[in-house]
């Protein structure tokens, strides 16, 4: 008779034991890092000349309710004629990193645009923040530590000289 009821009691508390591990590990591992390009500026052809063109800066903002991180890339360099933008973003460890892409480069000459981009799935942590920008060349690069648990808005700049920038 005892045999009846150990059986059960067992299969129930291994039962248990097992959710209460399946449900520690979506707690260890949340949803992947998303981003895309939401939006996008028109070429900033008409400051060429303007001093405030020999920087590329980013602004960001962090809702902490939904994980969405956005960027707002200022004083990006593409072609003229880039028939549209595109971005790959990923979390490596602690770094998120934020590829820029054009579509094309039709045109013999480059400028600056302005790129908004989301990022889902972002834990109120301690982050790198690392853009890869296509016509930067040797310039600086754009790369900052955040910590979004502490400050959810922020930016950081640097300073350009090479064309398009500061011409």
């Amino acid at each position: 008779m005892k045999s009846n009821i150990i059986i059960p009691f067992t299969m129930i508390i291994l039962s248990l034991l097992l959710f209460y591990r399946c449900a520690e590990k979506e707690k260890i591992n949340p949803g992947p890092v998303t981003g895309s390009l939401i939006g996008n500026s028109n070429c900033k052809s008409d400051l060429k000349s303007d001093t405030t063109t020999n920087y590329s800066c980013v602004e960001y903002s962090y809702n902490i309710t939904s994980k969405i991180l956005i960027f707002k890339h200022i004083n990006t360099a593409f072609n003229c004629c880039p028939e549209g933008f595109y971005c790959n973003v990923s979390l490596k460890n602690d770094t998120i990193l934020i590829e820029e892409f054009e579509n094309s480069s039709l045109c013999d000459c480059n400028c600056l645009y302005d790129l908004d981009i989301e990022v889902k799935g972002v834990e109120a942590k301690k982050y790198q923040i690392k853009f890869i920008e296509p016509y930067c060349g040797d310039q600086e690069k754009i790369e900052f530590p955040v910590d979004l648990a502490a400050l959810q808005q922020g930016s950081s700049c640097v300073t350009r000289t090479n064309y398009p920038w500061g011409i």
